[in-house]
């Protein structure tokens, strides 16, 4: 983990400090036990958080955990995770609990870039990044506006991924299809693939202009 990260996760710790973690989480009266957080697998704690398992005070004292782990292993699901946020009405929170959290996204978000593949725990790309930061009810226009800045290979091997793999038919997802479509992604693609043409990644970069270049006559250009 690299600095900028850790140093992160320390805020998101200190900014939820006023929560302290319960060792046993309160259930719906009607369809859950008590639960042992120490003894229950962290996985299915978050699909049930805040729903049938604990309070909103119980989702913000165990959101460190989550969000060190979802960065420094796979065993959780960032998608899950992050859609606490919205869940439990984060815009609504003390401004100091969401600046931990816009901060903790944006560190993440450039130390995914910033390395092909990824070595981010359990964002495993830019594509289940992104779909994780909108079901925090935000969207993801500040992402991809960072993702205009980030250069690099390792940033345009996950743009020509995300091309690649993209279900271009799939509307809910307009904002990322309408940022792809612009005439400066095709040029970055273009000038990557004239700057790595020699390297293993250089026909997926090629791949990815192609489609964009393909998709041209069927969408909206800029």
């Amino acid at each position: 983990m690299d600095a900028a990260l850790a140093n992160t996760l320390t805020r998101v710790g200190q900014a939820f400090l006023p929560y302290p973690r319960r060792a046993v989480l309160d259930g719906c009266p009607h369809c859950r036990p008590t639960t042992l957080v120490d003894e229950h697998d962290l996985f299915s704690l978050t699909m049930r958080l805040g729903t049938t398992v604990g309070s909103r005070t119980d989702v913000k004292s165990l959101l460190p955990l989550l969000l060190e782990r979802l960065v420094t292993s796979r065993e959780l699901d960032p998608y899950i995770v992050l859609s606490k946020l919205a869940q439990e009405q984060w815009r609504t929170w003390p401004s100091v609990e969401q600046q931990a959290i816009e901060e903790y996204l944006a560190t993440v978000w450039r130390a995914l870039l910033a390395q092909f593949p990824s070595q981010t725990g359990a964002f495993v790309d830019a594509a289940d990044f992104l779909a994780a930061v909108d079901a925090t009810g935000d969207g993801v226009d500040p992402f991809l506006a960072t993702w205009d800045t980030v250069l690099g290979p390792a940033a345009d091997r996950h743009l020509a991924l995300l091309v690649n793999s993209y279900i271009y038919a799939d509307r809910r997802h307009k904002v990322t299809a309408t940022w792809l479509y612009r005439k400066a992604i095709r040029n970055r693609l273009l000038t990557a693939f004239e700057r790595d043409h020699d390297a293993a990644w250089a026909d997926d970069l090629a791949m990815a202009y192609d489609i964009l270049c393909l998709h041209l006559a069927t969408e909206q250009p800029d």
